[in-house]
């Protein structure tokens, strides 16, 4: 048994101890507090003031906003307790600037439109510059107010966090506003990120060469560009068509020593698919996975949606089956797409299968997959099989947008049930969201069906009223609407009204009237139209050339229909399913159709074609 002179001993030593631990936590409390006002006192808004409070868990931290007064760059090492109590310290210089970086964002990538996973953090000074560039008309007055900006850090933080926000919004002209101002008008000297935003927003504007010369200035600038200054660059090049300058991107990776990676590949295929350029998109996937590069969900999910916009939903489940072999993880989009793919042909169950597969998968369906299901049953002719998905979606507390009652104005509309697509539309402008171009014209179409040619001349007023522009598609289907129902004294009125400007009338308006003419026998001023043509500079395309025939063919004039088909040929413009059926229509004996058949097939690559009509 220890005796209770070695008891007071130990008491005395373990407070000895004791009085040690606090007098260091005092002095280092002590420390942390000066150099938090040091901080605090030079720092601008946002920063942390740090508060030592002694507590039974240890130091407990205080947010608290400074003023605004600019700081010089803070050099000196700063002490902390990390979760587990212990003493650390960090380096300012580490932390101050990242290369291809900024402080809070520190890095963007190319394709997801976030900083390191998250949005950006924009302080109260950029808000203030991202509400006053979105409000402000005048660009001479936003470039003004930029140049009384400080030139330091914390400001290029805020510009470029702004510029990443602008990005996530689409909102291309007001990157190019900013970046333009940093490279032409400020003290900035622009990095790798500020290259790219610029690069990518030409490129969403079709403004190829400004984007090619913002990559030069970039060389010139001795900015090293990176894999995704080459993916956005191809993405601009591939989009417009310009094939040769996109493959001599892949040389100069490959000269850099940058071997084209996923996501290099992934922005090729994107641009060559908004350029419209299928075959040549599937050409890269194939010499993707020669190179043995391995394609990644993205690149899957991209060809699925190709697949889908061109009705060929089974090579979609076909391309997502070769992924899941190929051990790919599908993803909500990529579930997304082909129930996409699905409802453009039409197929409800399939559509359905894959929605549950989506949900089997530990997915919760978005509202794009909602709004890909819906337009299944729209498409397939079931108005109540959306309208089941609307209300499923609306109770799952997934908020319908402005695409999901457009999906169910088109369901009605195709139906015949304008009432009801009138009543989806109500509420949808009733909610507050503010109908589209597409959505008036989903409206007038329901009507249109119905051959209400007085509600669709009042839906364009309320237009023009709303401050819709009217735009020449817009203009067609009303004047298709005229001559498919004879009232041709208004449709060559709203022509001349198209022709005066500032509508410009194409090749489609054109096919209207000639299609107009001559289902109802008018060949005189049907051929007074086609002959007007190449007075206003237009092509007559493959739609021209069988309106003209049909014209023919329904008073079984067989060699007028062979001379227009000869002359057809003779402009460069060949058949489709539609001529050939055109054509055979005015055949009137087995000795016509046989012929007729064997000039289309000598003509027309496509035999299948002539053979199913």
């Amino acid at each position: 048994m220890r005796s209770r002179v070695q008891i007071s001993k130990r008491n005395e030593t373990l407070g000895d101890f004791f009085s040690f631990v606090l007098a260091l936590v005092d002095r280092v409390s002590h420390l942390v507090l000066v150099a938090g006002r040091r901080l605090v006192s030079k720092c601008p808004l946002n920063y942390i003031l740090y508060e030592p409070r002694i507590s039974i868990g240890g130091f407990r931290w205080k947010a608290s906003a400074s003023n605004e007064v600019p700081v010089e760059k803070w050099k000196q090492d700063s002490i902390f307790i990390d979760r587990r109590g212990r003493f650390r310290h960090f380096d300012h210089k580490k932390v101050s600037r990242k290369r291809c970086g900024s402080l809070r964002g520190r890095g963007w990538k190319y394709g997801s439109g976030f900083v390191d996973g998250i949005f950006p953090v924009l302080s109260p000074i950029a808000q203030q510059i991202l509400t006053f560039i979105k409000t402000e008309k005048d660009p001479e007055r936003i470039w003004s107010s930029l140049d009384t900006l400080r030139p330091n850090n914390h400001t290029w933080d805020d510009l470029i966090n702004v510029a990443v926000q602008f990005r996530l919004n689409k909102q291309w002209d007001l990157i190019i506003l900013m970046c333009e101002w940093i490279l032409c008008r400020s003290s900035f000297q622009a990095d790798v990120i500020c290259y790219n935003l610029l690069i990518e927003a030409y490129g969403q504007c079709s403004l190829v060469k400004k984007a090619e010369s913002t990559y030069l200035a970039l060389v010139d600038a001795r900015c090293v560009p990176t894999e995704d200054t080459y993916a956005l660059l191809l993405k601009s090049y591939s989009k417009c068509g310009m094939i040769e300058k996109a493959e001599a991107v892949f040389s100069e990776m490959r000269k850099n020593g940058l071997p084209p990676s996923a996501l290099v590949y992934n922005a090729y295929i994107d641009g060559l698919m908004k350029g419209r350029n299928s075959q040549k998109a599937l050409a890269i996937f194939d010499r993707m996975k020669r190179e043995s590069c391995q394609p990644s969900t993205d690149t899957y999910t991209m060809l699925i949606n190709l697949y889908g916009k061109e009705n060929k939903s089974y090579m979609a489940l076909k391309m997502f089956n070769e992924m899941k072999t190929q051990k790919c993880k599908p993803n909500i989009c990529t579930y997304t797409a082909l129930v996409n793919a699905f409802a453009r042909s039409g197929l409800c169950e399939k559509a359905e299968e894959v929605f549950e597969e989506l949900q089997e998968a530990g997915f919760e369906p978005d509202v794009y997959t909602y709004n890909a299901l819906m337009e299944a049953y729209s498409r397939a002719g079931y108005p109540q099989g959306a309208a089941e998905i609307f209300s499923l979606m609306q109770h799952m507390g997934c908020e319908p947008d402005r695409a999901s009652f457009n999906i169910m104005v088109d369901a009605y509309g195709r139906a015949g049930l304008h009432e009801d697509a009138q009543t989806v539309f109500d509420e949808m402008t009733r909610l507050g969201i503010a109908p589209t171009m597409k959505s008036y014209m989903l409206l007038i179409s329901a009507y249109s069906r119905n051959s209400n040619v007085s509600k669709c001349e009042e839906i364009v007023n309320q237009m023009q009223k709303s401050g819709v522009k009217l735009d020449t598609f817009l203009l067609n289907s009303l004047l298709n609407l005229y001559g498919r129902l004879g009232q041709f004294a208004k449709m060559e009125e709203l022509l001349t009204v198209i022709e005066a400007g500032p509508y410009i009338a194409d090749i489609s308006t054109y096919n209207i009237l000639i299609n107009a003419y001559g289902r109802s026998g008018f060949i005189a001023k049907m051929e007074e139209v086609f002959q007007s043509l190449a007075a206003k500079n237009l092509q007559p395309d493959v739609v021209t050339w069988t309106s003209r025939l049909g014209a023919y063919s329904k008073k079984k004039q067989y060699q007028r229909c062979l001379e227009i088909f000869e002359e057809m040929i003779d402009e460069g413009c060949y058949p489709d399913g539609g001529t050939a059926k055109v054509l055979l229509s005015s055949c009137s004996s087995e000795d016509q159709i046989e012929q007729v058949t064997t000039v289309i097939r000598s003509m027309h690559k496509n035999v299948k074609t002539v053979e199913l009509v």
